[in-house]
């Protein structure tokens, strides 16, 4: 380990804390009675409670630790428009007919495009200063068949997500950063960028606004049927509910074992810098989108909101470990990419799951025990959860005008998978062999 690389005020917690209090949470008591009991503080659930509160309901929502504790405000910040759909594109293959599988991708792409839709009349809507932009993103290509690939996608983004994508070769590549790391790459102009902190602070007032109670370091405990709904333990005492809504996404556990097998949980890794120069800062990203590459081993990265520190992330290590550990990897991909950013140091360094379906989609829909849900974000969580968790809420409300594709679909696993994804390491260590493969061909 560098520890040259930490700065003497070094923390191990998320950057975007600096700008909220984590912890306090709005006082409340746990009522004997609730119409929906959401389980999970995060975007998906303060969507959901925002949603019905609008609609008349009175929810109540619980999480074991203090709200927005999870991966609600320790991801990047990025807003996808709908590009960022993931492997499960692939489930046009094998169609019927040509006109079966473009139908495919004009549903998966058009849908997962709402969600930068949503996000934005919310923010309108409620008031949220969140420092939220639409700022586009640049893709970078990580070999020339990467390349290729990308711009084979450009006409299908376009149509059905309006993603404004285009491709710009590596000899363009500085229009976007200061590098000449990427053999080129895509650019996607209905992308954006926010202030994970800040955005969901504001979801946690917009919620209380509309009659929600949030109930932060609540555990919730065995779910049992009863006549009209639910009983919910907690750690605070029972209560009773119409409905149960499941918001836990990356950090379903126990007391949902169906829906945990269902789910890989996945670490990424983000490291905040020291504040730079102002020019060497300006001049990193010079039209300030988010970034982020094709390998598979992944970077995301962006300048801060006040444009002062490069906030760097990726999967340093597919699984939990310490900011001693996970900020040296990071900070030498960031050097592999900047060069000119050697010296700088550390001030930030945390960790949070995503969740990963095994058909790499979204999944919103019913338990066969009647539990509503809405996870599986695959790394494109901000958009996407906080427009499925509202979706859900309509849902409950009888007011939904359209079934989004992601409900009800097939929510596949895999024999003996209990949700204890033992075999990331050698997933990760098998992906990180075929990028080096890829990019030593290239």
């Amino acid at each position: 380990m560098d520890a040259s690389i930490f700065h003497p005020d070094f923390k191990a917690q998320p950057f975007w804390w600096e700008a909220i209090r984590m912890g306090d949470d709005p006082p409340a008591e746990l009522p004997a009675r609730a119409d929906v009991v959401i389980v999970g503080g995060g975007l998906t659930g303060l969507n959901c409670a925002i949603e019905l509160g609008r609609g008349g309901a009175k929810p109540v929502v619980l999480d074991a630790e203090p709200l927005g504790f999870g991966a609600s405000t320790r991801n990047g910040g990025g807003v996808s428009g709908g590009n960022n759909v993931g492997k499960g594109l692939s489930g046009a293959k094998g169609r019927q007919s040509p006109d079966e599988q473009q139908e495919w991708l004009r549903a998966i792409m058009g849908d997962a495009s709402e969600g930068l839709n949503h996000i934005e009349a919310l923010i309108e809507r409620e008031g949220i200063e969140c420092y939220y932009k639409r700022s586009g993103r640049f893709i970078g290509a990580w070999t020339p068949k990467h390349y290729d690939g990308m711009a084979a996608k450009v006409d299908a983004l376009n149509r059905y997500a309006d993603a404004g994508a285009s491709m710009l070769p590596r000899e363009r590549q500085r229009e976007e950063m200061a590098s000449d790391y990427y053999y080129g790459g895509m650019v996607v102009e209905r992308t954006g960028k926010i202030h994970p902190g800040l955005y969901h602070r504001g979801l946690m007032e917009a919620a209380q606004r509309h009659g929600a109670i949030l109930l932060g370091s609540t555990r919730a405990g065995a779910l049992t049927r009863i006549a009209g709904g639910w009983r919910v333990e907690t750690s605070r005492g029972p209560i009773e509910a119409g409905e149960v809504v499941i918001a836990t996404n990356g950090y379903t556990g126990g007391l949902t074992p169906d829906l945990r097998r269902r789910l890989i949980p996945v670490a990424s890794h983000i490291i905040a810098t020291e504040e730079l120069d102002p020019e060497l800062a300006a001049g990193l990203i010079p039209k300030q989108r988010t970034l982020a590459d094709s390998r598979r081993i992944l970077c995301y990265y962006r300048m801060s909101h006040d444009n002062r520190r490069v906030i760097f992330g990726g999967r340093a290590r597919f699984t939990q470990v310490t900011p001693q550990v996970s900020a040296p990897i990071l900070h030498g991909m960031m050097l592999a990419r900047w060069p000119q950013l050697k010296g700088v140091r550390v001030t930030h360094a945390w960790t949070g799951n995503v969740a990963f379906a095994f058909d790499y989609l979204p999944h919103m829909g019913v338990t066969p025990k009647g539990l509503h849900y809405a996870m599986a974000c695959n790394g494109a969580g901000v958009a996407m959860l906080s427009y499925l968790g509202a979706e859900v809420g309509k849902k409950l409300l009888g007011k939904s005008n359209h079934v989004p594709v992601f409900d009800g679909r097939e929510f596949p696993t895999r024999p003996f998978y209990a949700g204890n994804p033992w075999m990331l390491p050698v997933v990760g260590n098998w992906y990180r062999f075929r990028d080096w493969l890829d990019r030593r061909a290239a």
